[in-house]
Formats: structure tokens, sequence, C-alpha cells
């Protein structure tokens, strides 16, 4: 029982942030600037990014249930915090701000903060860790579409 509590709190959290950086990005992706920016050729449809964050947020909550029941101090919780200002942030840089330089920025420290995470509680986690996956593979395509904006606009 106490997983599944922790789990729907981390769900709140993870989908809170995305509601939070939905609100900061001040309808981004309709706006001008945004349609006419060159995109990466591979630049999935806007559905993509629906779907994609909603299935990274399912699994990071559960990777963060799992997580915090096995090691709930400040290595976990700071990372955690951290990752979700740089995840909530970008929408306003990027989107709101149009600062694509310091946008890559944001999503370069995002991937390493989730690398790390990855990485350095694997052990711990073991057969959990699978869960960061999906986040850690969408941070790399986001990159490289940001990235592209940035080098080719």
């Amino acid at each position: 029982m106490k997983f599944f509590i922790r789990l729907v709190l981390f769900l709140i959290i993870n989908f809170g942030a995305l509601g939070i950086g939905t609100i900061l990005m001040n309808d981004g992706p309709n706006t001008s600037w945004y349609l006419e920016l060159e995109k990466a050729p591979w630049t999935p449809p806007g559905w993509v990014f629906g779907f994609a964050w909603t299935t990274v947020m399912i699994c990071f909550s559960i990777y963060m249930a799992k997580l915090i029941a096995i090691k709930n101090d400040k290595t976990v919780w700071i990372p955690f915090t951290i990752q979700f200002i740089l995840n909530v942030s970008w929408n306003y840089v990027f989107f709101n701000q149009h600062m694509v330089s310091l946008g890559m920025i944001n999503l370069v420290l995002l991937l390493v903060l989730i690398a790390y995470m990855t990485f350095n509680f694997k052990k711990l986690l073991k057969v959990y860790t699978l869960f960061i996956l999906p986040y850690l593979l969408w941070l790399i395509v986001a990159n490289s579409l940001n990235g592209y904006i940035l080098f080719n606009n």
C-alpha cells in the first residue's frame, strides 16, 4: 500500500510539472515564432510529444516511488528537485522567451542529471532502472531537436 501512495504522489508531482510547464510555455508550439522555425526533419508530429511525456512521467513516477522506498534522503530528493525545476523551466525559456541557447543548456543539464540518476541508483533499483530509461531516451531526442533548431536558425 505504501508503494501505491508514493506512486500516486509522484504521479501528481510529475504531471503537475507538465501542467506548470504547459502554462509557462504560453501557447508556444502554436505561435508563429515556433511554427516558422526550421525544425529537424525527424521532428515528430505534435501528438507524439503528449504521448511521450505521458509515458515518461508514468514510468518516472514508478521509478521514483521505488527509489524513495529504498533510499529516502537528500541524495535522491536534491536531483529530483533539480530535475523538476529544469523540466518545468525549459518550457518558459524556450517557448515563452525564445531563448534557444539557454533552452539547449537547460536540456543538456537535464539529460546529464537523468543519466546521473540512471547510473547512480542502478545497483539499488536493479530492474526498476528500466523505468527511467524512457526519460533518458526522450531527453536524447529532445536535445537533438533543440540542437537542430539552435544550429539551423
